[in-house]
């Protein structure tokens, strides 16, 4: 199994592909890194020979690509400063509700947790005898 930036790449797909498991990278993205590289986009993960894989690696960290670690420390000093700051998306961001302007009344279970306030939503069922 591949490894690169701290993140396994499947070995059954195809290497443009198996690229996007790394945060950060998309499909176009992996298609630049693998241009640069000089590797073909539809050759499988496991058929890469240990050279190509190198170069690979060498690319992806070495380039000048915000990915994993990088990037979720940005996400979350752009959040903490948005929160500080007190905008109106960070105090969505602080009492856990969407940001984007979804509406809550009916959705945004995932984002609350799950979360049901109603009566009868079915929390335990009630024996009618």
């Amino acid at each position: 199994m591949i490894r690169i930036a701290g993140t396994n790449i499947p070995e059954q797909k195809r290497i443009i592909i198996a690229l996007t498991y790394i945060k950060g990278v998309g499909k176009s993205l992996s298609g630049r890194i693998l241009k640069k590289a000089g590797i073909d986009p539809d050759t499988k993960t496991k058929d890469l020979k240990e050279n190509e894989v190198n170069r690979l690696r060498q690319e992806v960290e070495g380039g000048n690509y915000k990915i994993e670690g990088d990037l979720r420390r940005e996400i979350k000093t752009n959040i903490k400063r948005l929160k500080e700051i007190g905008t109106y998306r960070g105090q969505r961001h602080a009492r856990g509700l969407p940001v984007r302007g979804q509406q809550t009344q009916t959705n945004s279970r995932t984002v609350r947790g799950n979360v049901r306030r109603t009566m009868g939503s079915g929390r335990r069922s009630i024996d009618k005898t």
